[in-house]
């Protein structure tokens, strides 16, 4: 669906001018800059000096982006008014392509001993810059909620082959019916369905109920190897926010259906490196046949789930288990032998343990590991505040961070860390935008249907969109605006990993959120978005010498056919990126506030290109 205003330019291209006329206007732009120039250096009296020379400079300063931006135009005009070069589309072979997870690249590359299935950027220095584009049969998604359920079998990579040779539990939740996937959240998963699950996982905890979940203080959830999601579609609904992490597949892939069905999911795994979140981020941390082996390594990938665990949060485990030949009882105690010395090294509690399930509590006492009776694991030095796929350390991280407050303690005052009139501010900035991005929205996905006589305009719908990415996320403003207006959506918080650290403010609050440069591809599968957002992240990426065009591809690769772009930014920048955005593709079309800023919004809708 292609909105009808988006094709109306914000300039007009007539016939070719003559080139004394280019000449002229830019010379002109030129002259005006100088004098401008000159100006704020000879004005010298006092503070009303001052405040003319910071007028002055600011006039100038958006003069001389706009006289780049008119060059620009005017170069485009005085060739005719050429479009510029459209980027082409990928080959077939690239419909599900995750940059920076490559097999057989980091084979040749020579990682091995499993860190050949790592994420390796470095691998992919230079690609070829081309629009992935979707499978021949990719249709739109359901809106949610019926697009949890049922998705359509074309939009993800999995034969019917591999479905029916499946042999995981979470994965015989999926019905094949032709051309569509139905998942049922009550068959197969585990004992009897995710809701027992879930309710026997709340009574080991001490609790009468999953409803009771969030009073304990478990509000986020890190899934590792989901499954497809259905553990954390249930928990969803009381309002607890669970992402799932699985490593890349290429094919059926747990992240890609998770995504499909509107559930947050990203690629990561226990392999080398740390995950991209810093130290205590989650409140439980959740393993179901997930396949790791917690024993190898020294215990290393448990020493990294106790570092993202926050003190009294959990760690789930539940797999299976030997049973004697004609018996029906478990032998207990073969998982918890294998991994006991190293949960106690950690100052972990065993809760309880029922069937094929483990409940472990981390510690809340700081002053229990230097009561341990052997210290093969010590601690860390220093605080973790940027992890950003570093080595995984063989050392307990957090101990003397400000943020070592027990989940079951934790209070809206101790969450802040930031100065409240800031928070407030930013927090009342990002309604009124949801409030205009919802107004500017609706139209546009309306525009095909017009409006009969007599009829009202169309109330915008909660639904219209699911999936959401904030790119450039401060304090998780944008996202708790859109859940204040009841919204079904979830967003991605992305803080950058050369900025300063937000992400444990935005996780305390229970929102979803990890670290990432945008310098390197996003660890997602292609067509995962429905909503792509950023504030002020052009002009952050231009001062590190990232290339614009290929955040456009990346951005195109991770969003939806007919998703939606929305960027906030400085004049000079938006419409510079205006430019990149034709090149791509998109249908686009320049904002102007009217609020007296040189701010912009770029608001751009990819189409739905079928070759």
């Amino acid at each position: 669906m292609r909105s009808s205003w988006l094709k109306k330019q914000s300039f007009i291209i007539g016939l070719k001018p003559p080139l004394n006329w280019l000449i002229l206007c830019l010379v002109s732009i030129l002259a005006l800059i100088a004098v401008l120039s000159s100006s704020s250096s000879s004005d010298t009296d006092g503070s009303a000096s001052r405040a003319a020379e910071s007028l002055i400079y600011t006039n100038y300063r958006r003069i001389k982006e706009q006289a780049a931006v008119d060059y620009l135009e005017l170069r485009s005009v005085s060739s005719g008014g050429a479009k510029l070069k459209e980027v082409g589309l990928c080959g077939k072979e690239r419909e599900n392509f995750v940059p920076c997870h490559n097999v057989s690249a980091n084979l040749i590359s020579g990682f091995k001993e499993g860190e050949e299935f790592d994420r390796h950027c470095q691998v992919y220095k230079v690609w070829e810059r081309c629009l992935v584009r979707p499978p021949k049969e990719y249709k739109t998604p359901l809106r949610w909620p019926n697009g949890r359920d049922v998705i359509w079998s074309a939009n993800v990579k999995i034969t019917k082959d591999q479905f029916l040779s499946s042999g995981s539990m979470t994965k015989r939740l999926m019905l094949l019916e032709e051309n569509q996937i139905a998942f049922h959240s009550e068959d197969g998963f585990i004992f009897n369905g995710v809701k027992d699950y879930a309710r026997q996982l709340a009574e080991m905890i001490g609790l009468g109920s999953d409803i009771e979940l969030p009073q304990a203080g478990i509000r986020n959830i890190l899934d590792i190897n989901c499954g497809f999601g259905s553990f954390g579609a249930h928990l969803l609904s009381l309002k607890i926010m669970v992402v799932c992490i699985a490593a890349y597949e290429a094919t059926g892939s747990q992240v890609q259906l998770s995504l499909e069905r509107g559930l947050p999911a990203i690629i990561g795994n226990f392999i080398s490196r740390q995950l991209p979140y810093p130290s205590l981020s989650y409140d439980m941390v959740h393993c179901a046949q997930c396949g790791i082996m917690w024993d190898e390594k020294d215990g290393l990938f448990l020493v990294e789930v106790d570092r993202v665990l926050k003190p009294g949060g959990y760690f789930v485990l539940t797999s299976p288990t030997k049973r004697p030949q004609g018996s029906s009882r478990v032998k207990k105690g073969i998982m918890s032998n294998a991994i006991e010395g190293l949960t106690q090294q950690l100052c972990w509690t065993l809760l309880a343990q029922q069937d094929e399930t483990f409940v472990w509590q981390k510690t809340t006492d700081v002053d229990c590991y230097a009561s341990r009776k052997q210290r093969t694991i010590l601690l860390c030095e220093g605080e973790d505040t940027q992890s950003y796929y570093r080595p995984l350390v063989p050392c307990i991280s957090g101990t003397s961070s400000n943020r070592w407050i027990a989940i079951q303690n934790r209070s809206s005052e101790s969450e802040l860390r930031v100065h409240p009139e800031e928070f407030y501010e930013d927090l009342q900035r990002w309604r009124s935008a949801v409030n205009n991005y919802w107004s500017l929205l609706t139209p546009l996905i309306f525009s095909d249907h017009p409006k009969r006589l007599g009829d009202e305009d169309p109330f915008p719908p909660y639904n219209m969109v699911r999936n959401v990415m904030d790119m450039s996320s401060n304090y998780g403003g944008l996202n708790a605006a859109l859940l204040e207006e009841k919204k079904s959506v979830w967003v991605m918080n992305v803080v950058s990993s050369r900025a300063s650290n937000s992400l444990p403010l935005i996780l305390d609050r229970g929102f979803a959120g990890v670290m990432h440069d945008w310098c390197e591809p996003f660890p997602t599968y292609p067509r995962t978005y429905d909503l792509l957002h950023a504030d002020g992240l052009l002009s952050h990426l231009s001062s590190e010498r990232c290339s614009m065009i290929d955040l456009f591809l990346e951005m195109d690769r991770i969003l939806r056919p007919e998703g939606w772009v929305i960027l906030s930014d400085t004049m000079g920048a938006i419409e510079m990126s205006r430019m990149v955005a034709t090149q791509v593709r998109w249908e686009a079309r320049v904002i102007d506030l009217q609020n007296g800023s040189d701010q912009r919004l770029l608001v751009c809708q990819k189409p739905f290109v079928k070759k």
